[in-house]
């Protein structure tokens, strides 16, 4: 998993800067956000299905092969000189849906891996993985770019994805391993939704843990990320460009030393829906202090702790949800998670933006935090019985 979200990270990297240099498009930028995270809202669910009647290592395998095309692609349009608009806008689709299918079915071999006794566990590590990979991501593609051109940089980044193909291809898990048979429900599109939402209703941890992670994706999501440089200037310490990276490198860290002192022994929270609920709020009220303050040394800080919450909040939302699932349900459940955590992301930078057209991202920023501060207070008292 490290990998893949590495070379990810590096082909974001290298073609959103060609993208910049060619087109100077703030529209193509947007719409980069919206082709990213919308295939998660749309087929979340129905790759969860499929998992649930197909072998979830060839859906990770088609993922992989689709983020290695369009990195092939990315290669041939820059060494041809040939990229257009609408080149672009259909390789930032396909990487969409390279996402869903990797990701999703991801979740799912993951507790196939390692049963149910170490899931959670399991998903801190995936998600410390993921969190590696967007630290070093970013300076691994600069470092590729300044020394083999983005051109020959991307078809060594095709290459990154090969290790998860070869060793899925006989690795010795997945639907046929399992010792409790799925559902055969067909694939029905929105159907499948409906269906999974009404039986997922009847559980309300699910109920609670899947409004909580589509509520910290539709309100804030990574969406302060994108106006981190505005937060960095507006600080006005040194250089805007040294702050920008601080501010960046503080959330991961902060993520980063969550997901080491919690395996490393550290068992700070116990896997509980309130806990989960707590961490959310922490995490939502570190980023509206970040958002308020004037201090710069004071923004670190709260970035850092920002990053630990996120983390631990959403690693425990995710175990809460492998470990309530039923068995034979838990592709479309896992695929509603999906839908709601990574899909509902598609508005977060709408939101923050908008709003922080008409004030300031810093109010629109504290007002998202606010909000899904009350969010959870709700949760809250409709869970604690």
């Amino acid at each position: 998993m490290l990998i893949t979200m590495l070379a990810d990270n590096v082909e974001h990297v290298m073609s959103y800067w060609v993208m910049s240099q060619k087109f100077h498009s703030a529209s193509l930028g947007g719409f980069a956000v919206i082709a990213h995270w919308l295939p998660y809202l749309l087929f979340s669910v129905a790759v969860g299905a499929l998992n649930d009647r197909f072998d979830s290592r060839r859906l990770i395998q088609m993922g992989a092969v689709l983020f290695m095309l369009v990195s092939l692609g990315w290669g041939y349009f820059f060494v041809t000189g040939t990229l257009q608009m609408w080149h672009a806008m259909v390789l930032l689709v396909m990487h969409g849906l390279a996402g869903v299918f990797w990701l999703t079915s991801s979740q799912i071999l993951l507790y196939d891996i390692v049963g149910r006794d170490s899931i959670a566990s399991a998903v801190r590590l995936s998600a410390t993985a993921r969190y590696m990979g967007m630290l070093v991501g970013p300076g691994v593609g600069s470092i590729m770019m300044r020394t083999l051109g983005s051109t020959n940089g991307m078809f060594v980044n095709a290459a990154l994805y090969l290790p998860i193909i070869i060793w899925l291809i006989a690795a010795p898990y997945g639907v046929k391993f399992r010792t409790t048979e799925a559902l055969r429900r067909p694939v029905r599109g929105l159907g499948d939704i409906i269906d999974t939402l009404r039986d997922v209703r009847a559980i309300p941890v699910l109920t609670a843990m899947i409004v909580l992670a589509g509520a910290a994706s539709f309100f804030i999501g990574n969406s302060y990320q994108a106006q981190m440089p505005t937060f960095a200037t507006d600080l006005g310490h040194g250089d805007p460009g040294a702050a920008y990276t601080m501010l960046l490198g503080a959330d991961a860290a902060g993520a980063l030393t969550g997901g080491l002192l919690l395996e490393s022994g550290f068992r700070i929270f116990a896997i509980r829906t309130q806990n989960a609920l707590g961490l959310a709020a922490l995490w939502a009220s570190a980023l509206c202090g970040f958002a308020l303050i004037h201090s710069y040394p004071l923004a670190i800080i709260l970035l850092f702790f920002a990053g630990f919450f996120e983390l631990s909040f959403s690693s425990m939302t995710q175990t809460i949800v492998q470990l309530e699932a039923p068995t034979e349900i838990r592709g479309r459940v896992l695929g509603l998670f999906g839908m709601s955590s990574s899909g509902l992301r598609t508005f977060s930078g709408v939101i923050v933006g908008v709003v922080g057209g008409f004030a300031t991202v810093h109010v629109s920023l504290a007002l998202a935090a606010g909000t899904l501060i009350a969010v959870t207070l709700v949760l809250w008292l409709a869970t604690r019985k």
